[in-house]
């Protein structure tokens, strides 16, 4: 027997909620909902379908084999209703949750300042940020989109290059002070080396001057697992690290890191746009990450589009 048109709609979003979670109480809170009521919406979707999608045990909430093959017909179907919906809005306005996941320095100081004009536009969508330099679970997290610099470890994945960005090699002008200036990138094995998530990709430095290459593997004496340790170690004068220019402009026009080998280039870092859900990626994600496409072409630091 057929619910109503949205109550439909809000069953089956709420259901992929509860099924890439694998919990009620944690898909209940994104929707406003207690558990108990959550709870009822699925088992009244599951009877109107007349299947059981979903296994509930003490432990984990995982779909059925009939609830898997649903959950991957109608993600698919619910974005294109999403997709729909913003075609025929009045001013193409957004609406609803944007879940983006990027970096924490590479979000705070670059990312967000860009979305500001993206946010204005759509005043009625809820952008939310996650920001985190570890890896997780983009499905389960319902992300809508991830920001992710380097090299992509799936080259199957749906993907878009937002920019090529600079990268840089930096030290603070106490460390120079006390331990000399490199002249030349094969001297920096004589240096202390700070680690950290952007300059640890590649594992070697590689610089380029008038057709001569030099890749220079390093071990750091000091390590994080966010550049803006990274960044914060090399103020401090633990030692010299590479990151993007875009990540450490601040500290540079202040004084506080000095720019080393100006005339040589190093491979800059690619930024990618990695759509978890594919084809069924809701418009707004397509949206913002088209924004900020345009944003960083505007940008005089940007190696290629």
């Amino acid at each position: 027997m057929a619910i109503s048109y949205m109550k439909d709609i809000f069953a089956l979003k709420l259901y992929t909620r509860v099924a890439r979670l694998g919990s009620f109480s944690a898909a209940a809170r994104e929707c406003g909902l207690s558990q108990s009521q959550a709870s009822r919406i699925i088992a009244d979707l599951e009877a109107d379908l007349g299947a059981r999608l979903l296994s509930r045990t003490t432990r984990a909430v995982v779909p059925t084999e009939a609830g898997a093959e649903f959950l991957a017909r109608m993600e698919p179907i619910l974005a294109a209703l999403d997709e729909a919906e913003h075609s025929v809005r009045e001013g193409g306005e957004l609406r609803g949750l944007l879940r983006m996941s990027m970096p924490t320095s590479f979000g705070i100081r670059t990312v967000v300042p860009r979305l500001s004009a993206f946010a204005a536009r759509h005043p009625n969508l809820h952008i939310q940020l996650l920001l985190e330099d570890r890896r997780q679970d983009l499905v389960r997290d319902a992300v809508d989109v991830a920001i992710r610099l380097g090299r992509l470890a799936d080259s199957t994945a749906t993907t878009k290059l937002i920019a090529t960005i600079p990268r840089v090699v930096v030290a603070s002008p106490d460390y120079l002070q006390r331990h000399g200036v490199p002249a030349t990138p094969a001297e920096l094995v004589r240096h202390r080396i700070v680690g950290g998530t952007s300059a640890a990709v590649p594992t070697a430095w590689m610089f380029k001057r008038g057709g001569k290459e030099e890749v220079i593997p390093l071990e750091p004496h000091f390590s994080t697992n966010e550049n803006e340790g990274a960044i914060a170690a090399a103020v401090a004068g633990f030692g010299i690290t590479s990151t993007s220019g875009w990540a450490c402009s601040r500290e540079l026009e202040d004084g506080l890191l000095v720019r080393l080998f100006l005339d040589w280039k190093m491979a800059g870092i690619p930024v990618h746009a990695y759509f978890p859900m594919g084809s069924a990626t809701r418009a707004a994600g397509r949206a913002a990450v088209d924004h900020l496409v345009a944003e960083f072409r505007r940008s005089a630091d940007v190696l290629s589009p």
